[in-house]
């Protein structure tokens, strides 16, 4: 499977060119950028083969049969329904677009084309979400009653495209998305119906509609209920873990977004404690199998598929009503 890159992002390097090295029958032969010196600076270093000076010219080499899209948010819908329509497969960053209308657009074009289309939420590929599912299904700490996840980071460089309202930026977005998903999962929830969004406040960059800190308080159909956190500038400044507190006892998971890095799960039943610490191959290198796995025709691998991605923007949508801030635009939206 030969892949393209739309755009010579700095996170492409770790979340697709090394993954792609330690994944058999996984090529990266080409990147595109709108700065053509940039494309070709990034296909020398990567040792890529081809470096084009627009998406278009990227989406017509007929060599390439899946496309990676790590453009800024608001260009997601666009690029996914292009490359669809040029006949590649997508694996398209997190969050899967602007808003819940666009995402289902999008899975509408999918589903009509009969290609593979996965968000990029590589956390839920990685071994460490199978064991903290495995402990919760073992009924180790009882019913889950209550969820607390948490994603904070500092990022103080206010020029950054994750701050910018024509990209689709914002805290909720950037961050929030992965407290979304990762509730689902730890609630049992992934593939029900959307919780309702019981509570939800924003702290906005310098009055607008920009989140730099947003909370909301989730309540699940099957009575799970949750609190979600997330921040690239607030009194937070570093935060990256989960709760999970169950009738009988409470699962703690330190960095359960990017676990390669460092993670710990550690469980409290009955007085007892215990720490597990889950190695494995890097999440993306994970991701990249089951994408890989999906387009060689089992579906099943691509937990993080269309509807799933739907559910989460709708989420994310709710949570913005909410907190009474609009809701994100795609970039061609806001164009027009």
């Amino acid at each position: 499977m030969k892949f393209g890159i739309l755009g010579a992002a700095k996170i492409a390097p770790m979340a697709l060119v090394r993954p792609a090295s330690e994944v058999d029958g996984v090529e990266v032969v080409a990147v595109a950028a709108r700065d053509g010196n940039k494309a070709a600076k990034f296909a020398a270093k990567h040792n890529i083969d081809r470096a084009y000076d627009s998406y278009e010219a990227l989406l017509a080499d007929e060599q390439i049969d899946a496309v990676y899209i790590p453009l800024p948010n608001g260009l997601h819908g666009e690029w996914t329904i292009k490359a669809l329509a040029a006949g590649k497969h997508v694996l398209c960053e997190k969050p899967f677009t602007a808003n819940a209308a666009e995402a289902k657009n999008v899975a509408s074009v999918a589903d009509e084309s009969g290609l593979i289309v996965m968000e990029a939420f590589h956390w839920r590929y990685h071994r460490m979400a199978e064991r903290i599912g495995q402990i919760i299904a073992s009924g180790e700490i009882g019913d889950v009653q209550h969820i607390e996840m948490a994603m904070c980071f500092p990022l103080p460089l206010f020029s950054d495209i994750r701050w910018q309202w024509d990209l689709a930026g914002g805290s909720l977005m950037d961050a929030g998305c992965y407290c979304v998903s990762i509730t689902r999962f730890l609630a049992g929830a992934e593939m029900a119906a959307q919780p309702e969004v019981v509570y939800a406040k924003s702290k906005t960059l310098s009055g607008g509609n920009i989140d730099r800190w947003t909370t909301a308080d989730l309540a699940f159909k099957n009575g799970v209920r949750a609190k979600v956190t997330a921040a690239m500038w607030s009194s937070s400044l570093l935060k990256l873990k989960a709760k999970i507190i169950g009738s009988q006892g409470e699962v703690h998971v330190f960095n359960p977004v990017l676990p390669q890095l460092f993670n710990r799960i550690t469980v409290k039943t009955g007085g007892r404690r215990r720490t597990e610490k889950v190695e494995g191959e890097t999440s993306y290198t994970a991701q990249l199998r089951a994408f890989k796995a999906a387009v060689g025709g089992d579906a099943a691998k691509n937990i993080t598929n269309t509807q799933y991605a739907i559910t989460n923007m709708s989420i994310l949508d709710e949570i913005y009503q909410k907190a009474g801030l609009p809701l994100r635009q795609s970039f061609a939206d806001i164009s027009t």
